[in-house]
């Protein structure tokens, strides 16, 4: 999965930057606020999560009262990599878990805010790569402090040709394409993902992406979440997934990228939007007896 790349990367970032030069740091300063204003003209930052290891998104169900507590989406893997050193295994489940874990999160200028998350709702890397976690506080409360409104996730499942834009907290910056297919089942290893999003070219994602939003292009609709990418070509390994159809047959795409779907997440929520894995009809995999 792509975060596997994030402390790497991150570590040659650094040492890039390490030059004590006054020029250089000047420079750089300067490139990073044009950046940062580039970015925020194009994507909207507002309600995107910034954490250690990944990215994530504020997110309101539909119908569901702005006094209730906040919810963060992002993947299954930033939550089990980034807290306790090792992923979930196939078929694992986090359910209903208090947890301690902070995070940073951007109002539409891109600038900063602390949050913290006090339990995680959901989690799973079966059949689909998600976590939701819920904050300390509540949507009328982050309004409040820091004018933030959070992204509606869509309750449908999106169509093929769509036009997304994919908007990552950890490097801040976001990627523009489109949904260029929908995968039978993606296999990564010991991991199956099911009716998975595949994108056209645009969308570069790389490590520390993972967990970004994916946004349908003009609006605060997040229809899916970015999660997975085929790097060097390999067949149904770590880091390179691979598309298996209906028929059994498998396809290798190097360079492709891949999303989860969220809009079934809904088929597990209560009246009172709490998740509920009992609930006739919920499609999100249970916890093992």
């Amino acid at each position: 999965m792509k975060f596997l790349l994030t402390l790497a990367t991150f570590a040659l970032a650094q040492s890039a930057f390490a030059f004590p030069t006054a020029p250089f740091d000047a420079l750089k300063t300067t490139i990073e606020h044009s950046e940062k204003s580039t970015q925020a003209e194009t994507y909207d930052f507002e309600g995107i999560i910034k954490l250690n290891n990944c990215s994530g998104s504020l997110i309101r169900f539909q119908g569901q009262p702005t006094s209730s507590k906040a919810v963060v989406l992002t993947n299954g893997h930033c939550y089990s990599a980034g807290v306790f050193g090792g992923m979930m295994k196939p078929g694992e489940v986090i359910y209903n878990k208090t947890i301690s874990r902070d995070m940073k999160i951007f109002n539409k200028d891109m600038k900063t805010f602390p949050v913290k998350a006090t339990r995680v709702l959901y989690g799973t890397m079966t059949d689909t790569d998600i976590a939701l976690y819920e904050l300390s506080e509540s949507y009328d409360s982050i309004m409040s402090k820091y004018k933030i409104e959070p992204f509606s996730l869509d309750t449908v499942r999106p169509f093929e040709g769509t036009n997304i834009d994919i908007v990552s907290g950890y490097w801040e910056r976001g990627y523009s394409c489109a949904i260029d297919a929908f995968i039978f089942n993606l296999k990564e290893e010991g991991y199956t993902f099911k009716d998975s999003i595949r994108y056209t070219d645009g969308c570069a994602t790389v490590g520390g992406t993972s967990g970004s939003p994916i946004i349908s292009r003009g609006t605060r609709s997040v229809i899916a979440i970015n999660n997975t990418a085929n790097e060097s070509g390999k067949k149904c390994t770590m880091n390179n997934p691979c598309e298996i159809n209906e028929q059994g047959t498998i396809t290798v795409l190097r360079d492709k990228k891949y999303g989860q779907q969220t809009y079934n997440i809904y088929s597990c929520l209560r009246p009172d939007f709490n998740i509920d894995l009992s609930i006739p009809g919920c499609v999100l995999p249970k916890p093992r007896n």
